[in-house]
C-alpha cells in the first residue's frame, strides 16, 4: 500500500507538535521551583507535622503566585526512619528534579538526609527536627534550622525549673537522636543552674506506649522533676500516665521539654494544665501571629504550633530569595541560595524580624508558657499565658560554642 502525501503531511505535522510540546515542557521545567515537605504524615507525630504543616507550606507557596515562576508542592511520609526518608530524598532529587526538601521529621532522619542535600547541591530547610546538632558538628553550608531546637528547649525549660525549685532531674528519654540530644542539652542548663541529675531511662522509639515501668523508676528516684525528652505521642502518654499514677500530686513534677500546642489539646486542659514548655509561635501572640492563624484556620483542624508555622516562615524566606536571584541561578547552587538566604534579613507574621547565622541557624526570640486551668481559658485554642521571653540573640547557642566548621574565627 503507498503512503499518501496527506498522511506524510499529517505525520510530519505530529512529530513537530511532539517536539513543541517537549520543548514546551522542558522550558516549563526550567521555570519550576519544586519543593518537597518530608514529615510525619499518619504515626505518632502527625498533629505537630504532617497535614497542618502541608498546608502552611502550601500557603507560602500559593503567596508567591504569579510571581514569574512556577511552583510545586510534594509530600512524602517518612515514617520516623531514616532508611525510608533517605530513599525518599534521593529519589525526590534524582528522578523528579526537587529542590529544596523541608522538614524532616525525626532528628534521626534530618541528620540521614542532611548530607545526601549536600552531596547533591540542593538546599534543606529543617523546620522540625530538634537536635542542635545541625547547627553544630553537622551544619552544612546547605542547611538552615528553622524554628527551635533542643538547645533552645533545654535553655528556656530546664532553666526555668531550676529556678522555681526543680533542682534534681531524672530524665526519660526517647531512645534516638533527638531524646539524646535534649536529654544531653537539658542536663548541661540544669548543672549549670546548680541542679542535679539523679537518673535516667532511654525508653524505646518510635511505636511505643507503656511507660508505667519507666515512671514507677523515676518516682523511686525521688527526683523533684521528670525531665520527659521525648514529643508527640510519646509526651501525651507519659503525663496521661504519670496522672494516673498520682505522681504529680506526690510532689513530682514533669518537665515537658518538646510540648507543643496540639499536645496540649490532646491532653486537655485539666490534665495539662501548670505544664510548662516553650515555643518559638503562639497563634495568639501579636496581632501578626492572630492575623496568620485566621488566614490558615479554615484550612487546619488542630491547634497551630511552632512546627507547624515553621514550614510556612522558612519557604516563604526561600521563595523571596528565589524572586530575588532567579529560578536558573537557584536551580545551578543550593549553597549559593543558602548564601543569599543568610543575607537577606527573615520578617513574616509568624515569628517577626529575624536573621540566619552562618552556621545556619535562623534565630528569632523564645517564649516560656505555661498552660492555662479551665478556668483562665475562654475555649478554643486559648491555652497558654506567657511567663518569660528571650530574646533572638540569647535563645540560641552561642554562634562561637557549637563547633560548626562553617563558623571562622
Amino acid at each position: 500500500m503507498g503512503i499518501h502525501r496527506r498522511t506524510v503531511l499529517q505525520a510530519g505535522a505530529a512529530t513537530a507538535a511532539a517536539g513543541l510540546s517537549r520543548r514546551r515542557a522542558r522550558a516549563q521545567a526550567a521555570n519550576t521551583i519544586r519543593i518537597a515537605l518530608l514529615t510525619d504524615m499518619a504515626g505518632q507525630y502527625k498533629d505537630n507535622t504532617g497535614p497542618t504543616q502541608l498546608a502552611c507550606v502550601r500557603q507560602a507557596a500559593a503567596e508567591f503566585a504569579n510571581r514569574g515562576f512556577n511552583i510545586e508542592v510534594l509530600a512524602g511520609d517518612n515514617q520516623n526512619r531514616p532508611d525510608i526518608g533517605s530513599n525518599l530524598v534521593r529519589a525526590w532529587i534524582d528522578r523528579s528534579g526537587v529542590d529544596v526538601i523541608v522538614d524532616g521529621g525525626a532528628s534521626s532522619v534530618a541528620l540521614a538526609i542532611n548530607d545526601i542535600i549536600r552531596d547533591r547541591n540542593k538546599v534543606y530547610l529543617n523546620s522540625t527536627s530538634a537536635t542542635s546538632d545541625l547547627t553544630g558538628k553537622a551544619c552544612s553550608p546547605n542547611t538552615v534550622h528553622w524554628t527551635y531546637d533542643t538547645w533552645m528547649l533545654a535553655k528556656t525549660v530546664g532553666t526555668a525549673m531550676v529556678k522555681d525549685g526543680g533542682d534534681s532531674w531524672y530524665f526519660l528519654t526517647a531512645d534516638y537522636a533527638f531524646g539524646h540530644a535534649l536529654e544531653r542539652d537539658t542536663a548541661a542548663f540544669v548543672r549549670s543552674a546548680g541542679g542535679t541529675i539523679v537518673g535516667g531511662v532511654r525508653t524505646p522509639f518510635p511505636d511505643f506506649q507503656d511507660f508505667s515501668s519507666f515512671l514507677v523508676q523515676a518516682r523511686a528516684s525521688r527526683a523533684k522533676v521528670i525531665g520527659l525528652a521525648n514529643s508527640g505521642t510519646d509526651t501525651i502518654n507519659c503525663i496521661k500516665q504519670a496522672a494516673e499514677f498520682g505522681l504529680t500530686q506526690r510532689g513530682v513534677r514533669l518537665a515537658a521539654l518538646l510540648m507543643v500546642l496540639p499536645v496540649v489539646a490532646a491532653l486537655g486542659l485539666p490534665t495539662a494544665q501548670g505544664l510548662v514548655c516553650s515555643e518559638t509561635f503562639y497563634w495568639d501572640l501579636n496581632d501578626r501571629t492572630r492575623r496568620f492563624t485566621a488566614k490558615m484556620r479554615p484550612q487546619v483542624s488542630v491547634p497551630l504550633c511552632m512546627t507547624h508555622v515553621g514550614g510556612y516562615s522558612s519557604v516563604l524566606h526561600y521563595l523571596k530569595v528565589i524572586a530575588d536571584m532567579g529560578v536558573a541561578q537557584a536551580k545551578a547552587s543550593g549553597v549559593e541560595v543558602v548564601n543569599r538566604m543568610k543575607a537577606m534579613p527573615c520578617d513574616d507574621d509568624c515569628f517577626g524580624p529575624g536573621s540566619i547565622r552562618a552556621d545556619g541557624r535562623k534565630i528569632h526570640p523564645a517564649y516560656l508558657f505555661q498552660v492555662k486551668s479551665p478556668q483562665e481559658s475562654s475555649g478554643g485554642w486559648d491555652y497558654y499565658k506567657l511567663l518569660q521571653t528571650t530574646p533572638a540573640e540569647e535563645a540560641f547557642r552561642p554562634l562561637s560554642e557549637g563547633g560548626c566548621p562553617l563558623v571562622r574565627g
